[in-house]
């Protein structure tokens, strides 16, 4: 007998409604499924909220003081463990069940405005973005080079694993 279905890694909140069109369940449910493989991760939970810029500005101030839009944040769940610069963290790992990485909020103004501007498809754009915030959630960061190389580097080998081009070229 089979067990239970096993659920979709991602719970959506959708505040602007225009990400239902744009399929950001779809969407991020690709980005987190291509992330958590490429990192080895059999069960994963995030979840990601849906919002417009004015939302995300006032997260943005909140939690970072900066009080204007951006494209997206993420809130860990675990502190990730220190490591020498350049090197991948290690994901968190619950033998449990699902390891629940924390959470995203992503927002459809932003990225809609930099995916025209930078003349690549909302949805590569808006994968590309999911997969770098969870990536975050799991300890990768770009504040020095070593550690902004290591994480292009995921980056590119998950997006190329998607059939979506160098975000960074």
């Amino acid at each position: 007998m089979n067990g239970p279905e096993p659920q979709p890694p991602v719970d959506i909140v959708i505040e602007d409604e225009r990400w239902i069109d744009a399929k950001l369940e779809e969407l991020a449910i690709r980005a987190v499924s291509a992330t958590a493989h490429y990192l080895g991760m059999d069960h994963v939970e995030v979840v990601v909220l849906g919002c417009d810029d004015d939302r995300i500005a006032g997260l943005n101030e909140h939690f970072r003081g900066k009080p204007k839009p951006t494209n997206v944040l993420s809130w860990p769940t675990v502190q990730a463990a220190a490591r020498e610069p350049g090197a991948r963290p290690h994901p968190p790992a619950d033998p449990e069940g699902p390891v629940e990485l924390g959470d995203i909020a992503i927002s459809f103004d932003t990225c809609q405005r930099e995916a025209e501007q930078q003349r690549k498809p909302m949805a590569d754009h808006v994968v590309h973005l999911l997969v770098h915030a969870t990536l975050h959630l799991i300890g990768y960061d770009h504040e020095i080079d070593a550690d902004a190389e290591t994480m292009e580097q995921s980056e590119r080998s998950i997006l190329a694993h998607l059939g979506i081009p160098d975000p960074y070229q």
